[in-house]
């Protein structure tokens, strides 16, 4: 297990790897992606052979040795981009080294790049490679599937990926080529989705195929093809066909004896071959679909534990088989339709262990609930064990979409500057998975037990609304904003909004729903409790179907039991409209307790000499709560060094430039006149405008303050001391924390500063000013200072 050393106000070391020096210039990589898409070579400069001493020559002539792999290279500017940036575009994987592309230093990024690269070329008719495609020589198909094939052999061999990234490993062999039989669901949704982009009048039939297919759905794409025969260009005829027929592969009925071919690629006679041909038996002999839909889980399941222990040719053979099972499986469920709330439970159940079984889980997420979804009879279970076994499933759905976005959000947040349209990355993933089904009977469940239990949620009139759940109680009345970019800034206090995934630095706003942030200690959701903010989660499809309401006034609810009311203002109750006659939340505020502060303290501390009681006292909660578990557990705890609250005092202390008043005199003063300003009659916006300028200028100030002489000793010599290793040596994580986090009417939960992997010794020193900047942001006031009687402490 890999240790982790730690410094607070708070710095943490990693291994991660090292962020770029500068800040890419996302309009220039758009307009060269627009370029290359026409261009006949695309991203691509000429054929060259690529020799195994790492020489390159001329197609014409031959490498000094055999082995040669003959493909195009980068044009300069995509190469830069590649050293400079680490942002690939065009990626061809012959003659590419197995670490470069690995890219375990930086948490996979080069192959997740590769991976949304190939979701653009599937949605946009080859994306950066339209023309490219047919530069005759640039790549080959056998040299691709040879290189994957050598490279997923290594990978097993040397990495371990299926033990500390099995979901990831997983999804890699079904994009690498390396002659598998991938699934077609994928290519049916990405061409109704370029036949939707270039008709428009297909785009219904569009979100049917891609919510809720069906084999139906065959006829009514070749029905909607013949009525606008006349109006379809000859490339559109031609996409419709292949539709069908990838839609005919998709539907046809699951042949379960495919699996034969795999038992033979793991020899009959091995212990992963006799397993699987247990299984097949069982499958042949299933009495009905709903059996062999269990069975085709538990394979799921049990195939990835063998992926765990099999030797290297065997999970080859494995992680295939589990791409084909998941593949066939869909297939089944495509017709299955529960009729009783038994076969709901026995679905769910079954959905949930093929989602773990395909790594959207950990192993020990499926042992935990796995007692709770396993009901052997519906006739028995009590409303309470319902509520919690959907809670249960929904949990599950959450869990397994959320190992999506731990995986690419990063990359995905950089493709989306110059590429929106991978915004839609982890939605295919969903779609063309089991998790498409487990939403859907989730959803299903729900409604069942609403419509019983009389708790059913009331949201305009959009469908599957049983996928909504309340988390915070609270009301509010306002524009309804649905976000459809992380790029969209969220200013205004009195609107609501509905995210894909809210920023980071969001700011308090009237109300919120979200798909990404349904954890209940989440930071977004824990600084919304603080203030009474009603949110809920909510699923994507609900999100889409919100879009039709967007920038009308709304009322918006969610009650205490987690049903969420959300209705045109212009239909309010007149209970509902009395509710906004008076103030919606006691203006309560905290006073922090200043008597208890000990600033007396000026040297850096080892984490080892703060716990619990230093709390509020000599630092921020979560260096001494760290401090505490250091104590009890100091084998398996982090090493770290602590900046107390006085050594941050001291440095206040000191005459801020351009002024005649200290930095501390500086801040108090802010607060002073704007309560002057709000007695005398000033608006609250006016009164907050003037804060935050002032605010602004602190900040900069305090990020350009210059550090005490013996303090700047001391620390570099504690870094060394505790840390194992000089500055420069070690990167590190620096973690601002104040005295007004984990209170118990308020959670500062996110509002403070964090810098990944810090390691040149000037970079860090400007780090701590950073961090000491942070609490005064304009997102920190508007969430934080604004709640406190004496916000200057």
């Amino acid at each position: 297990m890999l240790k982790i050393k730690v410094v607070c106000w708070f710095l943490l070391v990693s291994v991660l790897g090292v962020s770029n020096a500068q800040t890419p210039d996302f309009s220039l990589i758009r307009s060269k992606i627009e370029a290359y898409k026409k261009d006949t070579k695309g991203p691509y400069q000429q054929i060259m052979w690529f020799c195994p001493d790492g020489s390159r020559v001329p197609p014409k002539e031959r490498c000094p040795e055999k082995g040669g792999v003959q493909r195009a290279t980068y044009k300069p500017w995509v190469e830069a981009l590649g050293n400079d940036q680490h942002i690939f575009l065009g990626q061809i994987l012959a003659a590419t080294d197995n670490n470069d592309f690995l890219d375990e230093q930086n948490q996979f990024s080069r192959l997740k790049q590769y991976q949304l690269e190939n979701y653009l070329e599937n949605i946009d008719n080859g994306w950066i490679l339209q023309k490219a495609k047919f530069y005759r020589g640039a790549f080959q198909d056998e040299d691709e599937n040879m290189w994957g094939s050598e490279f997923l052999k290594w990978v097993l061999t040397e990495k371990k990926l299926e033990q500390s990234n099995f979901f990831l490993l997983r999804q890699a062999f079904k994009d690498i080529p390396h002659k598998a039989d991938n699934a077609n669901i994928r290519k049916v949704r990405s061409l109704s989705m370029e036949i939707a982009d270039s008709y428009p009048a297909f785009m219904n039939l569009r979100i049917k195929i891609h919510g809720q297919p069906v084999s139906s759905d065959i006829q009514s794409v070749k029905e909607f093809k013949n009525k606008n025969e006349t109006q379809l260009s000859e490339s559109l005829k031609i996409k419709f066909n292949r539709l069908v027929q990838e839609m005919t592969i998709m539907f046809k009925p699951a042949d379960w004896q495919l699996l034969d071919n795999y038992i033979k690629n793991l020899g009959a006679t091995t212990t992963e071959g006799k397993k699987v041909q247990e299984y097949l038996n069982e499958i042949n002999k299933a009495g009905n679909r709903l059996m062999k839909l269990e069975i085709a889980a538990r394979l799921l399941l049990d195939s990835r534990k063998m992926i765990l222990t099999a030797p290297v040719k065997s999970k080859k053979v494995l992680l295939d088989l589990s791409n084909k099972t998941e593949e066939l499986l869909f297939r089944e469920l495509s017709d299955w339709k529960p009729v009783d709330l038994n076969d709901l439970l026995q679905t769910n159940y079954i959905l949930s262990m093929s989602a773990a079984g395909c790594g959207f889980m950990e192993l020990w997420e499926w042992e935990k609930i796995e007692p709770v979804l396993k009901i052997n009879a519906a006739s028995s279970i009590s409303v309470d064990q319902l509520n919690d076994y959907l809670a249960t499933t929904r949990s599950a759905l959450e869990w397994s979409i959320a190992m999506i976005h731990t995986n690419y959000n990063k990359e995905i947040a950089i493709f989306e500057k110059f590429e929106p349209m991978v915004l839609g990355y982890p939605d295919d993933l969903v779609r063309s998975s089991v998790l498409l089904h487990l939403g859907q009977n989730v959803g299903l469940l729900g409604k069942f037990i609403a419509t019983n239990l009389l708790l059913a949620n009331q949201v305009f009139n959009i469908e599957n609304q049983s996928q909504l759940r309340g988390l915070n109680p609270g009301f509010a009345k306002g524009e309804l904003v649905v976000v459809n970019s992380l790029e969209e800034k969220v200013v205004s206090a009195d609107k609501i909004y509905v995210f894909q995934q809210p920023p980071s630095d969001l700011k308090p706003v009237a109300g919120i729903a979200t798909v990404s942030e349904g954890n209940l200690v989440s930071h977004v959701q824990l600084l919304a409790r603080n203030l009474a903010i009603p949110n809920a989660v909510l699923s994507q499809q609900n999100l889409t179907s919100l879009k039709a309401f967007s920038g009308k006034e709304v009322f918006y609810a969610v009650s205490n039991k987690g049903t969420v009311i959300m209705k045109l203002a212009e239909n309010m109750t007149p209970k509902e409209k009395a509710l906004f006659e008076v103030k919606k939340r006691a203006e309560d505020k905290i006073r922090v307790d200043v008597g208890k502060m000990d600033l007396s303290g000026t040297k850096v501390l080892n984490l080892r000499d703060v716990n619990a009681a230093s709390s509020g006292k000599i630092c921020g909660p979560k260096a001494a709560n760290l401090g505490q578990l250091k104590l009890m557990f100091p084998e398996n705890v982090v090493e770290g060094i602590v900046i107390s609250f006085g050594i941050f005092k001291k440095h206040m202390e000191q005459k801020m430039p351009g002024e005649t008043k200290t930095y501390w005199e500086f801040l108090n003063d802010i607060f002073k006149q704007a309560i002057a300003m709000e007695k005398g009659g000033t608006t609250k916006i006016e009164v907050d405008n003037y804060i935050l300028k002032n605010l602004e200028t602190l900040r900069n100030a305090i990020q350009k303050m210059p550090f005490l002489p013996d303090f700047e000793a001391d620390f570099k010599k504690q870094f060394q001391q505790d840390l194992g290793k000089e500055m420069g040596k070690l990167p590190v994580f620096l973690r601002s924390d104040t005295n007004m986090e984990d209170l118990k009417d308020f959670t500062g939960a996110g509002l403070n500063l964090t810098l990944f992997n810090v390691l040149e010794p000037t970079k860090i020193m400007e780090g701590i000013k950073q961090v000491w900047a942070s609490p005064y942001s304009e997102r920190s006031f508007r969430w934080r200072q604004s709640y406190l009687l004496n916000p200057e402490n």
